[in-house]
């Protein structure tokens, strides 16, 4: 009885201590219920979605139509010059009721908004991208407590702003006449994502709302408010990891201990001791880690990562808990005097990155439909295609918590622009204290994350004023304006953001704009980064893209439109299926101009398509050549240039653009070809004045050994001639094994009807590595008709498919009429006797992706 009583007694001591922790730590409640919205100058309230935004709530109750769809976008420009309130009547959780600190934090307001509690204006937020708490102890009732957001509307708040200033600031994106604006151009003054007031590629959508979650927070007296993990001395033996913890407490502390844990095992890492003062504590300390597993990027090596806990202790109970999950590493970026002018490339764990992405813009218009899904499929996405690398533009917004987890996880570095593009800003006073805050939030917020590999000032705004005469042309109009615009620009590039970085970056490098050579010009091809528009802006062909330099290419590409199946999803009438039409047009935001470029380009290099679906087909087609083109010379010309970043990945609505994957997620024939160029070994053979060059470029970290075939075959497969060589290339190497006279490979045959394949075979794997090269403009090709048969077999995710053709068949296109399919290869080549082995992933039954499945190759096009 004795026993049984005094067991008893120690449950009840653990219990009673379990409820006393339970009330020390912080507690959350999202506030995401019972939200209603309505125009403000009128009384009907509507139910709400939060996160959301005005337009997507107006959608789900029929009250504007999609504007993705056809034009639908001309009629809901009415939606930004209004004012919208939204409301919520909310409870008390029990467990908060007790505690004697309260917060509500917004993670995001967009963009102009005052927000009252229970009648109590509690809050005016004016930036898109900060996060803003409120101290709401005493304020909360235990029951019906009415928060209140009142947006105004971004169009109504700026135009004073745009009218007060006696000269006009550069912002050539923003589509104010679809507007209704004319020629006002107010996106400059609002701390607001750029891309919503248009692009090139995008609509001109101005959305208000609760685009991020709203947070009720309670603890007592003290919490962890941040905690920052950054790694020094890394090697495979040992790393140092230092972190540094603010607290806050409402009263003075005698005796606080924090305790670091490796989450993963539960080992303690590191203990600090020490008091508290009221208000805000900063305590530093380090730990050393033996044998780490380091974080590497895509085609490096894993990509590893930590899970440390940090406990905070007040008289013996554990007050607060927070866990990051990070890596261990170390980046740098190298920017050092060679002979050939200034080096631009990272270092990772002391190892030289060759950097091989693409740009990302915001997946959609509408943030919060960006799901968890769709930024894993993205990244997923880019790390198929062999990319180490994306930038996050800065014309978007510093994106979602899950973006940088998931590019942690995939081995994604990412390089991130401050959110300003292609445009100046009135950056100073208020408006420049509220960007320095808007920077504070963003680098602390992100600074864990391992992918994170530069900070980035702005997109093309220096080399706009050097090199697109908005410098001559504001000097023209007044020289003091001039003074004053390029002392706002070196005050905010060149002062506020970099200090930001440097104080609160954990060593992060940053770059004052994109591209940038030095602060006194604009880009250049022997330092820093640049940007190649000669192609698509200017008028050079596409092979000039062989011929470019740079240190580092950060945006270049070409526009294509999306395939049929897409097209049919955005613009479904008959009458749309012509890229003069309306709905084709509105979705064209580079006008007649761009259309009339692709033509030209495209007639230029390749026969006249056959009809509408044939036309989208072959500007992917001529994509994924010009931009091929690049991707492969930037990799030949290692280490002279160590990155090459392509514009763009993804879309934000169903559009033509640069995208290699469209609004819908589906791989345009750009996405396949980056695989292939993106390989950590590339066989890349070209013609150049008469002659044809072999390059083996390897971005492997070991020597690497192998042969290389090169041959040449007519289109019905007569092997014309052939040599081999064995290859051996060191760690991270380009290098030309085959220069000789294209005459030397055709014999007596005409260029028109051979094509010449070289092919790598790796030694230590057996993986083969192939690739084409012709010696005429495909137009010029004599490509035959030809008949390709396909052998279907059932696997696990869908079918195989055993693909061959009875003459040389020009980038193949696989299909299923309106479902569907993933092909795990497609725009591929086939060489007659040859056979080409992919998987079809879909949930279609055998008979009907027999009967579905189509197979096209570029002589039928034309």
């Amino acid at each position: 009885m004795g026993i049984k009583i005094r067991i008893l007694l120690i449950v009840g001591m653990i219990l009673v201590g379990i409820g006393s922790l339970a009330q020390a730590k912080v507690v959350k409640h999202e506030i995401k219920e019972g939200w209603n919205f309505r125009q403000a100058r009128l009384r009907q309230w509507r139910t709400a979605v939060v996160p959301g935004t005005v337009h997507t709530d107006l959608m789900a109750h029929n009250l504007i139509e999609d504007p993705f769809i056809r034009l639908n976008e001309r009629s809901v420009q009415w939606v930004d010059k209004e004012d919208w309130v939204y409301e919520t009547r909310f409870d008390m959780p029990s467990e908060m009721q007790d505690c004697t600190c309260q917060r509500l934090v917004f993670k995001g307001l967009d963009t102009y908004a005052d927000v009252s509690l229970n009648g109590e204006k509690i809050l005016s937020a004016d930036n898109m991208f900060r996060e803003w708490s409120v101290d709401v102890t005493g304020k909360l009732r235990e029951n019906e407590n009415i928060l209140m957001i009142y947006f105004h509307s971004p169009i109504k708040v700026d135009l004073p702003k745009w009218e007060a200033v006696p000269f006009r600031y550069e912002a050539g994106n923003d589509q104010s006449q679809n507007g209704g604006l004319f020629e006002k151009r107010v996106s400059v003054f609002a701390r607001k994502a750029g891309y919503h007031y248009g692009w090139d590629w995008g609509p001109r959508l101005v959305t208000s709302g609760i685009w991020r979650p709203v947070i009720l927070e309670a603890w007592n007296d003290v919490r962890v408010e941040n905690v920052a993990f950054w790694s020094t001395e890394v090697s495979e033996r040992a790393a140092t990891v230092h972190y540094s913890i603010e607290i806050s407490s409402s009263q003075p502390v005698e005796e606080a201990r924090i305790a670091v844990y490796n989450g993963d095992c539960d080992k303690l890492l590191s203990t600090s001791v020490c008091s508290l003062k009221q208000g805000m504590n900063k305590i530093e300390a380090n730990f050393k880690l033996r044998n780490p597993r380091l974080w590497w990027c895509n085609g490096m090596g894993e990509a590893s990562l930590y899970k440390f806990r940090t406990e905070l202790i007040c008289d013996g109970k554990k007050m607060d808990t927070s866990v990051h999950t990070t890596g261990i590493r170390s980046i740098e970026l190298i920017r050092e005097d060679d002979a050939d002018g200034q080096s631009f490339y990272f270092c990772l764990n002391g190892v030289r990155v060759f950097a091989k992405g693409a740009n990302y813009i915001p997946s959609d218009n509408f943030l919060p439909k960006v799901t968890i899904d769709k930024y894993e499929k993205t990244i997923a996405d880019a790390v198929a295609v062999h990319m180490n690398m994306l930038r996050v533009w800065g014309g978007g917004i510093y994106e979602n918590d899950e973006f940088y987890t998931l590019c942690d996880r995939y081995g994604l570095l990412v390089w991130q622009d401050f959110m300003f593009a292609c445009s100046l800003y009135p950056a100073e006073g208020v408006l420049l204290e509220n960007i320095r805050q808007e920077a504070i939030d963003n680098v602390k917020r992100l600074r864990n994350h391992p992918c994170l590999a530069v900070w980035c000032g702005n997109n093309e705004n220096q080399t706009a004023w050097f090199s697109w005469g908005w410098k001559e042309q504001y000097e023209r109009q007044n020289q003091a304006y001039a003074e004053t615009i390029w002392n706002q620009y070196c005050e905010q590039y060149f002062k506020v953001l970099p200090q930001v970085v440097q104080e609160y970056g954990l060593g992060v490098a940053y770059t004052p704009s994109s591209p940038f050579s030095t602060p006194d010009k604009g880009q250049s091809d022997k330092e820093g980064d640049r940007h190649f528009w000669g192609v698509w802006n200017a008028t050079y062909p596409i092979s000039a893209y062989r011929d470019e330099r740079s240190r580092f290419f950060s945006e270049y590409g070409f526009q294509s439109f999306p395939e049929l199946t897409s097209v049919e999803r955005y613009a479904p009438l008959e009458e749309d299926h012509d890229l003069q039409s309306d709905a084709m047009m509105w979705h064209q935001r580079g006008g007649m101009n761009a259309n009339e470029r692709i033509r030209k380009h495209l007639l230029n290099e390749y026969h006249e398509p056959k009809g509408f679906e044939n036309m989208l087909y072959m500007t992917q087609v001529l994509q994924a050549d010009a931009v091929k083109i690049a991707m492969e010379a930037h990799r030949r010309d290692k280490p002279y240039c160590m990155g090459t970043l392509y514009w763009q990945i993804n879309d934000c609505w169903p559009v033509a653009s640069w995208s290699s994957r469209d609004y819908y997620g589906k791989w345009k024939a750009l996405h396949y070809f980056v695989g292939r160029a993106f390989d950590d070994v590339l066989v890349s053979p070209i013609e150049r004045d008469g002659r044809v060059e072999v390059w083996i470029v390897s971005d492997r970290r070991n020597v690497l050994r192998g042969n290389l075939l090169v041959e040449t075959y007519t289109m019905q497969g007569e092997c014309v001639a052939s040599l081999t060589q064995p290859v051996k290339l060191n760690s991270d190497e380009s290098r030309k094994f085959v220069d000789v006279a294209a005459e030397q490979l055709i014999g007596n045959r005409r260029p028109s009807e051979v094509v010449i394949t070289a092919r790598f075979t790796a030694s230590r794997e057996h993986k083969v590595y192939t690739n084409n090269c012709f010696l005429l403009k495909q137009k010029d090709m004599e490509f035959p008709k030809v008949h390709i048969t396909a052998e279907i077999e059932s696997i696990a995710k869908g079918f195989r498919l055993t693909l061959r053709s009875d003459g040389f068949a020009r980038s193949v296109c696989l299909g299923t009429v309106g479902k569907e399919c993933f092909f795990t290869d497609n725009y591929f080549d086939i060489l007659p006797g040859q056979t080409v082995c992919i998987e079809a992933h879909t949930d279609l039954s055998k008979q009907d992706f027999e009967h579905l499945l189509t197979i096209k190759n570029l002589r039928d096009a034309y």
